[in-house]
């Protein structure tokens, strides 16, 4: 544990238990020792907070690799910051760029930590589960690791899509599943059909622990999603 992540542990997670009291229900489903990855639906950026904050373990997120990327001193000082956080760089681009950059997370699974993801990519914009990316499926099995499927409730109240800072009082829940059962998929080569197939099934124990609307297609891009790409584009065009 990084002497940053060990100094959140002590300081942040305490607060961020006072200040929302979370419910918390299957605690015992993450097991104490060994590899897994945490899976849960997406509504708010304190979504990754609270997840290490009620995790006794050390968790690993995956982190936009723009945050790596910025030059000059304060890129440095970024990095430093992001990495003693447990963030790991993966591109987000999508497609199979998105795919392949998740085996940065294999080395962090394979010596025995926790990984936090969330599968549909992106924070829900209207509050309903999209589709899961395939990404969690294809760690697991490559890992190998169980996948502990986790429900938020209430967090989108804490701070909403577009929100600059959280709020106090709502009340919110974090509801811990049993590990899927991956045992059809192991011992062997798997092709996207059996990827996509772990993927539903992830997304439908999230979607029974949460009672979210699921919707079968990939979570839209967010507005400040949009005009990132847009500035990006015109960077390179430049």
């Amino acid at each position: 544990m990084s002497a940053l992540y060990a100094i959140g542990k002590m300081t942040v997670a305490p607060l961020t238990r006072l200040f929302w009291r979370p419910k918390i229900s299957g605690l015992d489903n993450i097991p104490k020792t060994g590899p897994a990855i945490l899976a849960s639906n997406h509504q708010s950026v304190i979504d990754s907070v609270m997840m290490g904050a009620i995790t006794p373990r050390n968790v690993y997120f995956l982190a936009k690799n723009q945050y790596f990327e910025a030059p000059g001193l304060k890129g440095t000082m970024m990095r430093h910051i992001m990495y003693g956080l447990n963030q790991i760089p993966v591109d987000r681009s999508g497609g199979r760029a998105s795919l392949m950059a998740l085996d940065a997370a294999l080395p962090v699974l394979r010596d025995g930590h926790v990984l936090g993801i969330f599968p549909e990519g992106t924070r829900s914009v209207d509050g309903r589960l999209y589709r899961g990316r395939p990404g969690v499926a294809k760690l697991a099995l490559d890992a190998p690791a169980p996948i502990i499927p986790i429900g938020l409730l209430g967090f989108d109240k804490v701070q909403p899509v577009g929100a600059s800072m959280p709020k106090l009082g709502p009340s919110v829940e974090v509801r811990i599943g049993e590990p899927l059962d991956l045992s059809q998929w192991q011992g062997g080569e798997i092709d996207s059909r059996g990827l996509r197939e772990v993927t539903l099934k992830l997304m439908n124990a999230i979607q029974q622990l949460t009672g979210q609307e699921y919707v079968g297609r990939y979570a839209p891009k967010r507005p400040d999603q949009v005009a990132a790409a847009t500035a990006g584009s015109a960077d390179s065009a430049e």
